[in-house]
């Protein structure tokens, strides 16, 4: 049973949710990126009755977007009875302002000091006895990749709560910020209404403007004490002007707290002479240049899906194919013989069940080879040199580099994309990535692509499948122009990102990345295309007429031949097409089952001689085109309304997208049709 939390806290890219992991033995997903953890996250120390609360990365508890709004809400609702604080060795002097912050929280504090490899390559070399002496709390050299010092932290942090209900000694730590500025504090603490959490810290956060803790506070006071609070900020800064201090309060609050930072920093840290360049840098050289960053980029996603298509996936896709059709299918056929099944029972599980569940997975290989190659990459670091290569892209279009993170993170599922917008500090800008991030491309639609690039462009699976990637990025960046036209004319963008040092990914990381991306889809193959498929063939055999109708004959031919008429002048308005694209709206994988439970074939062979006569080369690169931009699946639906807290702009989403998607398909239909690709 719990009996003590630890708030994990510290700037983005310090190794953070690394750390968590070693501490608990539990994993959460890493990114080597800015934004990775966009809530609060709970895990218990191994072997320890403590919860360890892992908090969204901020520079400070001055939140500037809604996941550093998560961690000071925390701070405020649910005081922790110790905190650990990350700090990035190689970055010491910007991390140590919000440890600054967090000491004057009051709450009992440790530092975990990590990055230490990385200080010590720019010769930078830190001094952890004489940091903690300076800072008067206890500081642990740490290395969160390889879990060095992990058994340190956890025996300070069972000492530390050894007795958690016993009220714990506050910390001494005090900056003076001048005789105003204290006397401002002493009587704003003397008007705030008592809680858990420290006056003295509410105090000061309401003096630098911490919206967050202003509305706080104003829920607990009434208007004539809010107004006494406000007059008393008002004339500490008047009194600070008046006095030849031209800095706003908030400005000379940083002023203090910077001016001890730097005398940390002399007493606990050596400078050597840094070398001319290292690695990092001349790599960022290359794939951070104006002109050579985005072909280098696309190039890498050509090579991973080329990779994923051609050179190892298709094969291994091809082998599991072969085992559905063939062994498991003739198995379970047996099978069903021997113990005297019924007609209707070989038909579930063998066109229905197998066909429709077994048409997802044989892309498994793929999916899971594509997220590989994503996580080496993620991991590796690059991935925040991306958004420093497409921030003047997305700069000409409103938005800022920070924004195309949600975009990327969309590759693998959409849900968690919009989730990640969360780390963008402009509502506006927020919610226009929020509404643009179901036009990438999801693992989800990788299995339409999949089997239709499989049986009309074998030669050219990864030119076709990038061509669909980049039509989304395209798409997204000319619609975000017309957004921030029409919704951001007087709001200003921010860019601050970590551009944290290249690593060789750990292989283990690595494969617990893969898994984790893409073990929801399999997840989803046993469970919501299970039950789909299952519901689509009873579509498909029953009818007006009864069981076992001709498939012409069934629901599902009717109700797809309601939408067929809408999709002729797309080239694919068969009732067949039609279905599939209603059945996607639940999730773009039913899609694929449909496509197989509708063309169910013994082999795989006449599968794709089926499908090669219902479609042309070019109508199955247009139907795969309006797959990627047509209506959210109902799991995006649902964050797309929690995100945005209204129906409206939910509406919005889905009505442009599926307009945008029918105006794409009709231009490349038109075009195909005009260089002779009927």
């Amino acid at each position: 049973m719990t009996t003590w939390t630890t708030a994990l806290v510290g700037n983005p890219n310090t190794g953070k949710t690394s750390l968590f992991n070693a501490l608990t033995r539990s994993y959460e997903y890493v990114g080597n990126w800015t934004g990775v953890t966009v809530e609060k996250k709970v895990g218990q120390l191994h072997r320890q009755s403590g919860a360890l609360i892992d908090l969204p990365g901020i520079y400070s508890l001055h939140p500037m977007s809604r996941d550093e709004g998560v961690a000071v809400q925390y701070l405020l609702h649910e005081t922790p009875d110790t905190l650990l604080n990350v700090v990035d060795a190689s970055q010491l002097e910007r991390n140590l302002y919000l440890t600054v912050q967090l000491l004057e929280y009051g709450v009992p504090t440790y530092i975990a000091l990590n990055m230490n490899d990385v200080a010590e390559g720019r010769g930078i070399h830190i001094d952890p006895k004489k940091l903690s002496a300076a800072l008067q709390v206890k500081v642990i050299p740490v290395n969160a990749r390889r879990k060095h010092g992990i058994s340190d932290i956890i025996g300070q942090l069972q000492s530390a709560n050894s007795e958690a209900t016993a009220p714990k000694e506050p910390l001494s730590f005090q900056l003076h910020y001048g005789d105003k500025v204290e006397a401002a504090i002493t009587q704003m603490s003397a008007l705030l209404p008592e809680a858990n959490v420290p006056l003295r810290w509410v105090a000061l956060q309401y003096l630098e403007r911490n919206e967050t803790v202003q509305h706080w506070v104003h829920n607990r006071l009434d208007s004539a004490q809010q107004r006494k609070l406000e007059l008393i900020g008002e004339e500490t800064e008047n009194q600070l002007r008046a006095h030849g201090q031209a800095l706003h309060l908030a400005q000379h609050l940083r002023a203090v707290r910077n001016s001890f930072i730097r005398e940390v920093l002399s007493s606990s840290v050596n400078m050597n002479e840094r070398k001319p360049h290292t690695l990092t840098e001349r790599i960022d050289a290359i794939v951070t240049n104006r002109w050579l960053g985005i072909p280098i980029f696309i190039g890498i996603l050509y090579l991973m899906f080329k990779a994923t298509f051609e050179w190892i996936g298709t094969p291994l896709s091809d082998a599991l194919d072969a085992f559905f059709s063939g062994p498991l299918t003739v198995g379970v056929s047996s099978l069903l013989d021997s113990i005297g099944a019924s007609s209707f029972t070989h038909a579930l599980l063998e066109e229905g069940i197998i066909a429709g569940v077994g048409g997802v997975l044989v892309f498994v290989p793929q999916i899971f080879i594509l997220f590989l190659f994503i996580s080496f990459i993620e991991d590796s670091g690059y991935m925040a040199r991306v958004t420093i290569v497409m921030d003047r892209l997305m700069e000409a279009v409103g938005l800022n580099g920070k924004a195309f993170i949600p975009f990327v993170i969309g590759f693998g599922c959409n849900v968690p994309g919009i989730m990640a917008a969360r780390t963008i500090e402009q509502p506006r800008e927020r919610l226009v990535t929020t509404l643009l991030v179901p036009l990438m491309s999801c693992s989800a639609r990788l299995s339409v692509y999949a089997l239709f690039a499989g049986v009309f462009f074998e030669s050219h699976q990864a030119l076709v499948v990038l061509s669909l990637y980049l039509l989304g990025i395209v798409l997204s960046l000319l619609l975000a122009k017309l957004f921030t036209k029409r919704m951001m004319k007087e709001e200003q963008s921010v860019f601050v990102v970590e551009l944290p040092p290249y690593r060789m990914p750990q292989w283990q990381t690595l494969f617990r990345n893969t898994w984790e991306k893409g073990k929801g889809f399999v997840r989803k193959a046993g469970t919501f295309i299970l039950g789909g498929s299952v519901l689509i063939w009873l579509l498909t055999y029953a009818g007006p007429g009864g069981f076992g109708v001709e498939m012409d004959d069934s629901f599902l031919a009717y109700i797809g031949g309601l939408l067929a008429p809408l999709f002729i002048p797309l080239g694919f308005g068969t009732w067949q097409a039609g279905a599939a694209l209603i059945t996607g709206f639940l999730a773009k994988e039913i899609v694929v089952s449909t496509m197989n439970i509708i063309y169910h074939a013994p082999d795989a062979a006449l599968l794709e001689a089926q499908i090669a006569q219902a479609f042309t080369p070019l109508s199955a690169f247009t139907f795969c085109a309006f797959i990627l931009l047509y209506v959210p699946c109902l799991a995006t639906v649902g964050i797309l309304r929690k995100e945005t807290s209204s129906w409206g702009w939910t509406a919005f989403a889905i009505g442009y997208s599926f307009v945008i998607a029918y105006i794409v398909a009709l231009l490349i239909t038109g075009v195909g049709r005009l260089l002779g690709y009927a």
